[in-house]
């Protein structure tokens, strides 16, 4: 039997390539399907040069890596990546960035679901629990476990539809109450 793949700290060289949201986003884009440095411009609203730096620092940080060479629909050959959902096992690789690196992923979401429509939500929970920091990293490290499940066999349904999601627990504003 193989073994589960397990979470690793992120290498400073991973940790600082992706302490830069468009990097994310141009991880979670390559994440869904293969996209060349010039389509990934044009999702962006970037410049094709800003782009292919944010590109480069991902390929080199083992993070993005370069999918087989096509033909496009002008006949010329592109270059597409693809994410390698390495992200997935670094284990909190945004720990140590600034907050607004580390809020990035949520706005990046919402970015996704709004371009997607309120009719893509497929589940919604929405909670309040009261949890002791043992307790919150009990959670987290449950909940991961499912996820890890779901992410390491995640090859073998690639013939059905993507969804995506995000788990964040965050700690309530104080005065924000509970009713």
């Amino acid at each position: 039997m193989t073994e589960p793949r397990r979470r690793r700290p992120a290498t400073p060289e991973e940790a600082k390539a992706l302490g830069h949201p468009l990097r994310l986003r141009i991880m979670r884009l390559c994440l869904v399907e293969e996209l060349t440095n010039k389509q990934l411009a044009e999702r962006l609203g970037r410049d094709p040069g800003t782009v292919l730096h944010h590109v480069r620092r991902l390929v080199t940080a083992g993070l993005l890596e370069p999918a087989p060479v096509r033909t496009g629909a002008s006949g010329a050959l592109e270059k597409p990546y693809r994410s390698n959902n390495e992200t997935w096992w670094l284990d909190g690789p945004l720990s140590g960035a600034d907050a607004e690196t580390r809020f990035a992923p949520i706005e990046i979401f919402q970015e996704e679901l709004h371009a997607a429509g309120p009719e893509s939500v497929a589940v919604h929970e929405k909670f309040l629990l009261h949890l002791s920091p043992d307790e919150v990293e009990e959670l987290d490290r449950r909940i991961l476990a499912v996820l890890d499940e779901y992410v390491a066999t995640d090859h073998e349904r690639l013939d059905r539809p993507a969804v995506g999601g995000i788990f964040v627990l965050h700690h309530l504003k104080p005065g924000a109450g509970t009713g």
